[in-house]
């Protein structure tokens, strides 16, 4: 399979163009564009920051904080060098993370008062995205993994916690163990759902939200916009962890061996119900990429 030619989708490509110059004139209107100059994805992504950081400073009261988002409408902040592009990686306190109506998960907005993470956390992700890119998921997450948001370190074999909201596209929240191959298998699921959250809103794609299927992951019947997603990004996660076991060692390969064993038998679970939640996506090109990952993943 091509990886790379999977996720490049004209569409979503359009999107990212459309989005991140109607938030522009949202935020500075009557002034032309300023692009951040780090790529159509991360003005598309940055501007989402910026747009959500200016609308919770105007119902706060913030000027302050308002007037920074509208004079900085892609919301500029340090960014990390890495093998994809420059990156904002930041690790915020944990209590910085609020929760509200737009996210049943804490989230967080880059801001005036944005530090970028310590130099070991973004050394860290500059290394996952080098061993992303090296096994075929440079293209999914030059433009789906803009913004790295660490959140706990962990021990091996831990539940790692990671997570991605529709209303800030192009960011990722995530535990981390401190090793750049798994923290590269997590940065793929997430960008993952990043990834078909664009697709489906850039062809229009609206799944019937009756439709129910019994998602093996949740052990529990779920809509198809969830069950579709597990059937995409656990698939993703499957390829790249067959790909990167025979580079790795020690403790790590253990871990990726059994994650992929038991990433095995949930995918088989899918299969009967898969092709009748494909139906729902009436876009042939978005359709054929979520089958082709799914059949590939069947296979490992």
């Amino acid at each position: 399979m091509d990886t790379p030619g999977l996720f490049d989708f004209p569409p979503t490509s359009r999107l990212h163009d459309e989005r991140a110059a109607k938030i522009h004139t949202i935020l500075s209107p009557g002034t032309p564009p300023r692009p951040t100059g780090l790529g159509p994805a991360a003005d598309y992504s940055l501007a989402h920051h910026a747009l959500e950081g200016a609308e919770a400073a105007a119902r706060s009261g913030e000027r302050t904080a308002f007037d920074w988002y509208t004079a900085n409408p892609h919301a500029a902040a340090d960014s990390t060098p890495t093998v994809l592009g420059p990156r904002v990686v930041v690790a915020p306190d944990l209590t910085d993370l609020p929760r509200s109506p737009i996210s049943d998960t804490p989230y967080y907005v880059i801001g005036p008062g944005t530090e970028p993470a310590p130099i070991a956390l973004r050394t860290l992700a500059a290394g996952a995205f080098i061993t992303a890119a090296d096994t075929g998921f440079g293209t999914l997450l030059a433009a789906h993994a803009v913004v790295v948001v660490l959140l706990r370190t962990k021990q091996l074999g831990q539940t790692l916690d990671s997570w991605t909201i529709t209303r800030l596209p192009g960011t990722v929240f995530l535990d981390h163990v401190g090793d750049p191959v798994v923290l590269a298998r997590d940065f793929i699921h997430e960008a993952g759902h990043n990834w078909l959250n664009d697709a489906l809103t850039a062809t229009g794609s609206k799944i019937d939200d009756q439709a129910a299927f019994y998602s093996p992951w949740k052990q529990s019947v779920r809509p198809a916009f969830g069950f579709l997603h597990a059937c995409w990004a656990f698939p993703l996660t499957m390829l790249y962890t067959a790909r990167v076991l025979e580079h790795t060692d020690g403790d790590v390969r253990h871990f990726l061996t059994a994650y992929l064993d038991r990433q095995r038998d949930l995918l088989a679970a899918s299969a009967a119900d898969h092709p009748r939640a494909l139906h729902l996506i009436r876009d042939e090109g978005l359709r054929e990429r979520l089958a082709a990952v799914h059949r590939q993943a069947l296979t490992l």
